[in-house]
This record gives C-alpha cells, structure tokens and sequence, in this order.
C-alpha cells in the first residue's frame, strides 16, 4: 500500500496487529528480557510472561534493536515514500525514541522521530490519526499534527493490583509506591510529562475500577471520544469496565478491548487496567 508518507511505531502503542496491516503500520517490536533470554515480545505468550514474573528471575524490557527501525525506515524510502514519522513511547519510560533518532541518521529517506509522552492506546490512537492522515495524501507535516493533536488531547488512565513491577522497572520511585501498600488501597494512575504519576488512592479493586469509570467519564465529558481499554492478563475485569464506559460515555464513538503489549505488561503487572480516551 503506498503512502506518501509511511508512518512507523513501537510495539507499547497496543494497536491489534489486523490493524495495523491494514493500514499499513510498521511497529517495531519492544524486547523482553527474561534472565538472559532477550527476544522481541510478540514472541513472548502472556502466560510465559505472568510466569516469569511471579519467578526469581529478573524481567526487564530493551528498546527495538536498532536493525529494527533502520530496515523499517530503508524499506519505506525503497517503496517511494517521501518522508517517514515515526511515532513512539514517552522517551521518559523508554529509550526507543533514542534508539530510533540514531537508526534516522543512517538513512536517505527524511524521518520525523515524534516523542508522544505516552504510551499504550494513547499512543495507539495518535498512530492511528497519523495513518489516517497519510492516507488522506498528507505530507510529514499534516501527518505529525495530526498524531500531536491526538496525543495532546487525550488521556490515559492506570489501574494496577500492586506497584511493586513498576518500582522494580524504576518507573516510579519506591516512595510512590509506598501508596499501594497500606489497607489495601488501590492507587489510580495518570500520564503526566511523560511519566507516570499518582492519581488517586482508592479502598480496594472494585472501588478503584468504578472510580477509575468516573474519572474517565468526567475526562470524555460530551466530547466525541474513542474509548480503549487496555489488560494484561485481566480479560474478564476489562471487558467488565468497559460495559460500564459505555453506559458512562454517551459520546463514544468506537470502544476497544485490547491485551497490553508484554513490555508494558512487564512494568504493570498482572491484572492491570488502562483506559484511554481520545477525543476524536
């Protein structure tokens, strides 16, 4: 499918893979390493990850190896595209956007590098805009504000069962995390600057996913919305949350129910809920 301008992501954008070749997406994938067993993390099953985890040995995630993104950009000037915007994960959870500013520099073909300051659908549904764009014969600059007014607009709500994974990812400071550990309080997260930050503190999981229904409501208010709620391996609850934001949200446009890429999974731990919303 030509473009003129071909648009590239990473892995943590949670986009279905259907989707993304129907739109004609490359995503390049996050790596998992489990002891000293590195490999990109569409080849890891969720069960292995869970398992891993709830093991001795040690789970961490790499940025796409940077052969990755250099045949992705390569191959889309080879097939004529003009221009290449690649889209990824908050620079202050990962290095990805690093490593893909370096494989930039190695080819012809003029590459845009856009820093979202999210993650998950909130970075699937400004991938999507971007793609949305391009296909309408945008150039690189339509198709880059197309995605930054995506992402500047939406918001991404986080519920985890525990913050240990994400103070053991040292995506949050083993101060926040004492939040979590105390009468059973359930702590509610936000992005914010790129990183992830506390919203709320909430008595116990059912409390904390109707609270987080009520904060993503009041966000969406009467706007038109696409709604996503993201899982990692907690299909039931999030099929459960999401029956509720669709009674909550009279504005939603289209409502997703999709499994967590393994790499942010490996940060949230299992049982972890993200709901994203996006205002169309």
């Amino acid at each position: 499918m030509y473009r003129r301008v071909a648009i590239v992501t990473d892995s943590t954008a949670c986009l279905p893979p259907a989707l993304t070749a129907e739109l004609g997406i490359t995503v390049a994938q996050i790596q998992v390493r489990i002891g000293d067993q590195v490999d990109d993390e569409s080849r890891i099953p969720v069960p292995t990850m869970v398992k891993a985890m709830r093991g001795p040995l040690s789970v961490t995630t790499v940025p796409p190896d940077p052969g990755a993104f250099y045949w992705a950009f390569a191959d889309a000037g080879a097939a004529g595209a003009e221009a290449v915007v690649s889209i990824h994960v908050s620079s202050r959870l990962s290095g990805t956007v690093d490593t893909a500013t370096n494989a930039a520099k190695q080819v012809r073909v003029p590459v845009h590098v856009v820093d979202t300051g999210t993650c998950g659908m909130s970075l699937g549904y400004a991938v999507l805009a971007a793609a949305e764009a391009a296909a309408r014969g945008g150039d690189a600059r339509k198709v880059i504000g197309a995605a930054r007014h995506s992402f500047s607009r939406g918001s991404e709500l986080i519920y985890v069962d525990t913050l240990e994974y994400l103070k053991r990812g040292g995506r949050i400071s083993p101060a926040v995390a004492v939040l979590g550990t105390a009468l059973s309080m359930k702590p509610l997260l936000t992005m914010t600057n790129g990183q992830i930050t506390p919203l709320e503190k909430v008595l116990g999981t059912d409390r904390a996913l109707r609270r987080i229904v009520e904060v993503a409501a009041k966000r969406a208010g009467e706007e038109r919305v696409d709604v996503a709620v993201e899982h990692f391996a907690a299909e039931d609850r999030a099929h459960d949350v999401m029956r509720r934001l669709r009674k909550k949200i009279p504005g939603g446009r289209k409502f997703m129910v999709t499994q967590v890429s393994s790499a942010i999974g490996a940060h949230v731990g299992p049982g972890a809920i993200g709901v994203s919303i996006s205002p169309v």
